[in-house]
């Protein structure tokens, strides 16, 4: 199936592009909103970095009852967008890439703010999983250091979550987020200041709880005799290092990248940073605006993971999810042909691993997308003007279609929504996976309605007309492999504006076989497609010799 798959993807690709680019990513974190302006040299290929912007918003600081995002809050981080988005424009960037993580992940209103930020501001923001934010910082690493042959160990402390990543120059082994963060735990968890001894004894014992599981998940996938390096990235790390360069050298330097400091160096600094109250540890040199307010909880957070990875040392890196989000856009864009060539194709990766995972019929599968991607190039600029984005996520959504059939028969369709919603689909958005989810929900039996919940939850009506059209499409594709069994070869359409006549000429794969199922199952499920494009549906069958192969 992995080869079938990847030769229809190939049709997908987008050219690569010629000249300089200069991209903004905006990374909406926990505790910090921050923007990386970048060039991109599409020759070497490679970026370099051109402006940086960061402003402490806190959005993880939401309300005790109901964990909304705090009214005050999104109009902090409002204003600072509004402020990126100028610093970027006068940097001649010509695309913002926006992300959102974990407060926005899991407050109750996250959506809505996200859908203010379009209305008011224009800017589209990508709320990606746990694992795609994982994903995304093993890519900004990577193209910040070399690697060799060794094995590494990423650590990304948030404010919200904390990510450990095992990788090397290949692929990432093992990705994992855990709800652990320098705010969560800070406003969680302390009260005192100085932190009392009992709560510092709690805050250790409930974080090395907390991040067990993944680092259980990272030492049994690590070989047998394999030393790995770990890596350090984001602001409670970086803010250490600074601390520490800086009390043993007594100067700033003017890179963290490649900095090294122990385990017993930040053990030195957790002792000092738990007798200190919050007033001194803002004076520390080296520690930024705020960061003092949160700097034990991530501190604790690092050293809980260092310990249960038995390692003895932290090495920086100053790239992390903003250049990998930069680098995501870069392979999705045609830039990339180097050593990261291999990420190009995570997106149908991940879909066909679903597929396996679900124990999806996947011979069948491939015949569905073959014949859906058919009908939408030659639908194409007569009944819709859908681009290549879309086709894909119609790809994906064709293949993993019947996937509810792994929980039972009876109302799949429903069951494939689910199991896809809930899935971690690495390369996807949040929103390209509640389309899929969508898509493959209406490939039978209702059409798409506004009192269907799953349907609601596409915010854009431009998303939910994208479904409504697809999955009629799709419901099209299914009826053409009713039998499963390849009884249809090749399917031909022509469009008759003057009558509004879509005619469609099934070719059998044997001469002898009249379809009848297949042309039963067309007439049966033609009726949404002709409601949602106003056409009249005309099917035939064609002679299996003009097949051509």
């Amino acid at each position: 199936m992995l080869d079938s798959v990847l030769a229809s993807w190939d049709k997908m690709t987008t050219p690569t592009a010629d000249g300089d680019r200069i991209i903004a990513a905006i990374d909406l974190g926990t505790n910090s909103l921050h923007m990386v302006v970048v060039e991109i040299e599409p020759k070497l290929p490679s970026f370099s970095i051109i402006g940086k912007e960061k402003e402490t918003v806190r959005l993880g600081n939401r309300e005790p009852e109901t964990g909304n995002l705090k009214l005050e809050v999104m109009e902090r981080a409002i204003h600072a967008l509004a402020r990126f988005q100028e610093i970027a424009k006068t940097l001649n960037a010509e695309a913002i890439i926006a992300v959102a993580t974990s407060a926005i992940r899991e407050a109750p209103n996250g959506r809505d703010f996200l859908e203010r930020v379009k209305k008011e501001l224009g800017l589209d923001v990508d709320l990606i999983s746990g694992q795609e934010e994982a994903r995304r910082i093993y890519l900004g690493v990577l193209s910040g250091m070399e690697f060799a042959e060794q094995p590494h160990i990423i650590i990304d402390i948030g404010g919200g979550s904390t990510e450990l990543i095992l990788c090397d120059s290949q692929e990432e082994k093992v990705l994992t987020s855990t709800k652990v963060g320098a705010v969560r735990l800070s406003k969680e968890f302390i009260t005192t200041d100085p932190i009392s001894t009992s709560e510092f004894d709690y805050l250790q014992a409930y974080t090395r709880g907390k991040l067990e599981r993944a680092a259980d998940e990272i030492k049994v996938n690590l070989k047998n005799g394999t030393y790995p390096c770990l890596v350090g990235t984001s602001g409670t790390i970086e803010t250490i290092a600074a601390i520490d360069v800086r009390n043993k050298l007594g100067v700033e330097p003017s890179t963290l990248n490649g900095y090294e400091f122990t385990f017993s160096d930040l053990q030195t600094w957790i002792h000092r940073f738990r007798k200190m109250d919050n007033k001194e540890r803002a004076e520390i040199p080296g520690m930024p605006d705020r960061r003092s307010e949160v700097i034990l909880g991530g501190a604790i957070v690092l050293q809980e993971a260092m310990a249960l990875l038995n390692v003895g040392s932290i090495k920086i890196c100053e790239r992390a999810l903003r250049e990998g989000v930069i680098v995501d856009w870069m392979l999705k864009n045609g830039f990339i042909e180097n050593r990261l060539r291999y990420q190009s194709s995570v997106r149908e990766r991940n879909i066909v691993k679903a597929a396996q995972k679900f124990q999806v019929n996947t011979e069948h599968s491939d015949r569905i997308a073959e014949f859906a991607l058919s009908l939408f190039d030659q639908t194409q600029y007569t009944l819709h003007d859908w681009d290549s984005k879309a086709r894909e996520l119609l790809w994906a959504a064709a293949i993993l279609h019947n996937c509810g059939y792994y929980v039972s028969h009876s109302a799949h369709h429903k069951h494939s929504y689910y199991l896809i919603r809930n899935s971690e689909l690495l390369g996807y958005n949040e929103t390209e996976i509640e389309i899929i989810a969508n898509l493959a929900r209406y490939h039978r039996k209702s059409a798409p309605k506004k009192k269907h919940e799953n349907y609601r939850n596409l915010i854009h009506k431009e998303h939910r007309e994208l479904v409504s059209q697809l999955s009629s499409l799709l419901r099209i594709a299914t009826a053409l492999d009713k039998r499963q069994n390849g009884a249809i070869a090749k399917v031909e359409c022509t469009y008759d504006s003057a009558k509004r006549e879509f005619q469609v000429q099934l070719f059998p794969s044997d001469i002898n076989d009249d379809c009848a199922l297949e042309l039963w199952s067309l007439d049966y499920s033609k009726v949404v497609f002709e409601e949602e494009f106003n056409v009249k549906l005309v099917a035939k069958l064609g002679s299996s010799a003009t097949v051509t192969t």
